[in-house]
């Protein structure tokens, strides 16, 4: 018996050896491919939406982008219109921007809408939370007196911490502008670089950019600071500046040494006190090339607002048309 006992505790050493491990290492995790931007993802629904003869693949540096291109409808072209779309559009977007695209062709122009990249200062900025002042701590041995806090002082407490969150707050904003404006126009400019060449590549004799929304913004910027010679005109409609950004359409627009017109909806407040600063700032330049256009918003019928935006457009470009 005893033998017995001594053997036992080697048997079950024995088995338990013998037993396969089932713990393996956890296999290492494939890396994820990075998130698309919002107008990547924009661009791919839209290349299942568009024709494939009119879509186009432009290089701009090391990205590449969708455009949509229509060539003219007539054995002699005029030119070429680069469509700019704003924030949040598309190259054949259903306001301004799919209408003009279409519409050019038949007057004897190109058209070439293209997309832009998400801007780098609209992305989620990390923000650090501010402490709060730390408390006297009583001696040890002593007890703290109990005091009553007027609801006053927490008020000017919560007042002071507040401004001084929101002071940071925009101290921070201030910083992110000044290091992604720049890294911004550089990608918008690149791919404005890119349409341009193309249409001359279809021989466009004149080449007029139209910019929407805050596309009309970075259009003028672009026409600004590189001053292309290719492009002769720039057409702004429903102009907006981007927040965060180092210039405003205000300093940009009157200034710019190409024919230039502002075309705004007077029915809508906002658009109409903006266009009013850019007239009296376009008034202090001299020769200014700058010149406003109304029109009326239609809610209820689209179709002829933007057919009305076309004959506007159309009349400007070519008077004697």
């Amino acid at each position: 018996m005893c033998c017995l006992a001594s053997l036992l505790p080697l048997g079950a050493l024995a088995a338990d050896a013998e037993k396969p491990s089932t713990t393996e290492a956890p296999a290492a995790q494939a890396p994820r491919p990075p998130l698309l931007e919002r107008s990547q993802e924009d661009a791919q629904a839209l290349e299942r939406l568009v024709p494939k003869a009119e879509q186009q693949t432009l290089q701009a540096g090391a990205d590449s982008f969708l455009a949509l291109w229509k060539p003219a409808n007539d054995s002699d072209p005029e030119g070429a219109v680069i469509i700019v779309p704003g924030a949040g559009e598309t190259a054949d977007w259903p306001n301004a921007v799919g209408p003009l695209r279409q519409k050019f062709p038949d007057i004897g122009w190109h058209s070439l809408s293209i997309s832009l990249p998400d801007l780098l200062a609209d992305s989620p900025q990390a923000r650090v939370e501010a402490k709060p002042a730390a408390e006297p701590q009583p001696d040890k041995g002593e007890s703290a007196p109990a005091k009553d806090v007027p609801d006053d002082a927490n008020a000017n407490v919560a007042q002071a911490t507040a401004a001084d969150a929101d002071t940071a707050e925009s101290t921070d904003a201030k910083q992110a502008s000044e290091q992604t404006d720049p890294a911004d126009a550089e990608r918008i400019f690149a791919r404005l670089d890119a349409a341009v060449a193309f249409a001359q590549q279809h021989n466009a004799r004149s080449i007029v950019l139209i910019g929407h929304g805050s596309g009309a913004y970075w259009a003028a910027r672009y026409l600004s600071e590189k001053q292309p010679p290719q492009v002769q005109k720039l057409v702004m409609v429903a102009a907006q500046t981007p927040a965060r950004v180092e210039h405003d359409l205000e300093s940009l627009a009157p200034t710019l040494k190409v024919p230039t017109a502002d075309i705004y909806y007077v029915t809508r407040s906002g658009d109409r006190n903006a266009a009013a600063q850019r007239l009296q700032a376009s008034k202090r330049q001299k020769d200014s090339q700058y010149r406003q256009l109304s029109l009326i918003a239609m809610p209820g019928n689209k179709v002829a607002e933007q057919e009305q935006l076309f004959r506007r457009v159309r009349g400007w470009m070519n008077p004697q048309g």
